[in-house]
């Protein structure tokens, strides 16, 4: 078996971004494998072999992720957005069009540089793009159009269009990811006739009719999520305005289809309330979803849409199951406290507790062993930084930056890595010098990883705070403190000579009269 390959971090400040070798760490910090690349933008593509890299309005880096050089350069004016392929065969670009005869949106092949495919796009939003979408292997390449969903040869793109998906009023899809088997699309309400979701299979004639649908009424928007292996589609029905008056934000419902027609229906919650996050597991076998007005609840359910396991209620809108689906974690951020809950899923128990305040993202590593939460920059301006917590909620490793855009993990298939089991007992058995880990209230851990009662630090001003943030090193710091705690001991000398001085005058003072 080929070794597992190594855990790398995309870390993005203002001067540009960084990859950093990812845990677990030799010496207790992460050492830099690419130094700053001024950047305004920079992302993975899904299968972490190559980085795209936006360095100003008008041009875009591709970085091959081996070997951590640029192997491309694309002058494109007037950029406003740009992404990669999954398996970063193409680039597709969306610029400022003068006029509507210039085609704005444009499909690069990345190897040749050369562009394959161009149209004319209006406007562009969160729910339409990309305006191409590709299966996870890129076999299947669709494109969302008035009243149609366009297909194309994935490899060659000067063939045109290939097959079309006729559906008067459609408004947002979803191509299942591995394998690109289906299609989902949503068309919403319109002149009384309800909203619906409806299930296609990819190519040929049996695109004509759909295998599965589901109609709802008072729906606006919804959220399509496939599961692993392209079985079943869960559906966040959302609308703008809830009938009961319970919430501001409106109302949600989840439904779930099967592409073999044997649920079409709602997932039976047992709380009210809106559905804050739904995740499927590694397997696609089972689903977890945190709902119902606060403290929520949390539930995971099988293929058979039954509850299966309880996560309890708590102040959580957020899940993330592990890719190995041993472990996962029910959390709180955003407006929420940031407490988070770590399951073993396959033991059925909870292994521990804790908090990670004001976290903006959170993710797992590829291979299951950690999960890294980034409080980042412009949703927070203060205290921004990273955290890394091992499966049980100890925490590993805990970076801060003055200002932090984006924190990732580089992407890899989770079968690269070795059996999860082993994994956590190879990080347990670690011994690392410098790293205090904190955090978890697992009866297991308790005992070794809680720290001792330390005494609250002086207060410090904030330009005090910021000017030792500057003198620290990238993954330094220490060097401040220290340097701090000199001075002070360097004034209490001094402090304790002058009282010694003046009780040495105030003596002889008092021998003279």
């Amino acid at each position: 078996m080929e070794p597992s390959p190594p855990l790398e971090i995309l870390a993005r400040e203002p001067e540009g971004f960084s990859l950093w070798t990812g845990p677990p760490f030799s010496n207790g910090q992460p050492r830099i494998k690419l130094e700053k690349v001024p950047c305004t933008s920079a992302k993975f593509s899904e299968d972490g072999s190559r980085i795209m890299v936006i360095k100003s309005d008008s041009s875009v880096g591709i970085y091959d992720c081996h070997s951590s050089t640029e192997i491309r350069s694309f002058e494109i004016p007037n950029i406003l957005a740009a992404t990669l392929s999954p398996r970063g065969t193409y680039l597709q670009t969306f610029q400022k069009s003068s006029t509507p005869q210039e085609k704005n949106l444009i499909l690069w092949r990345i190897d040749s540089g050369s562009a394959v495919y161009h149209l004319f796009q209006k406007n562009m939003s969160k729910a339409t793009w990309p305006s191409i979408r590709f299966s996870s292997d890129e076999s299947v390449a669709c494109q969302l159009a008035t009243n149609e969903i366009k297909f194309f040869d994935a490899g060659d793109f000067s063939k045109g269009i290939i097959n079309r998906l006729r559906l008067p009023g459609i408004a947002a899809f979803e191509l299942s990811k591995m394998p690109a088997s289906h299609v989902a699309a949503f068309v919403p309400e319109s002149k009384g006739i309800p909203a619906s979701v409806q299930i296609f299979a990819c190519g040929g004639e049996s695109q004509a009719q759909p295998v599965a649908r589901r109609s709802f009424f008072r729906c606006s928007t919804v959220q399509l999520i496939w599961n692993y292996g392209s079985t079943g589609l869960l559906v966040v029905a959302q609308s703008d305005v809830d009938k009961t008056n319970q919430s501001y934000y409106g109302e949600s419902k989840l439904n779930y289809l099967t592409t073999d027609g044997t649920h079409e229906g709602l997932v039976p919650l047992r709380k009210e309330g809106p559905v804050h996050d739904v995740q499927w597991s590694a397997s696609g076998s089972d689903f977890a979803v945190i709902y119902g007005f606060m403290p929520a609840k949390a539930t995971i359910f099988n293929k058979k849409c039954n509850p299966i396991l309880e996560l309890g209620t708590g102040p959580y809108n957020t899940i993330r199951w592990n890719p190995k689906g041993k472990f996962l974690c029910v959390a709180g951020f955003g407006n929420l406290p940031g407490d988070m809950a770590f399951w073993d899923y396959e033991e059925k128990k909870l292994l521990g507790t804790t908090k990670a305040e004001c976290s903006v993202t959170s993710e797992w590593s590829p291979d299951g062993r950690y999960l890294m939460t980034a409080t980042t920059a412009p949703r927070l301006q203060v205290d921004n930084g990273v955290k890394i917590f091992l499966h049980n909620g100890s925490l590993y490793f805990t970076k801060m930056f003055d200002k932090l855009f984006q924190a990732d993990w580089k992407p890899e298939a989770p079968v690269k890595f070795g059996d999860i089991t082993e994994l956590v007992n190879s990080v347990d058995s670690l011994k690392i010098s410098g790293i205090k880990l904190e955090g978890a209230k697992s009866s297991q851990t308790s005992t070794k990883l809680n720290p001792p009662a330390q005494k609250p630090a002086p207060y410090r001003p904030p330009h005090a705070k910021s000017a030792a943030a500057a003198q620290a090193e990238l993954f330094g710091g220490v060097a401040p403190t220290e340097e701090m705690s000199k001075n002070a001991l360097r004034n209490k000398k001094r402090r304790e000579k002058q009282r010694e001085k003046k009780a040495a005058e105030g003596t002889s003072a008092s021998h003279d009269t």
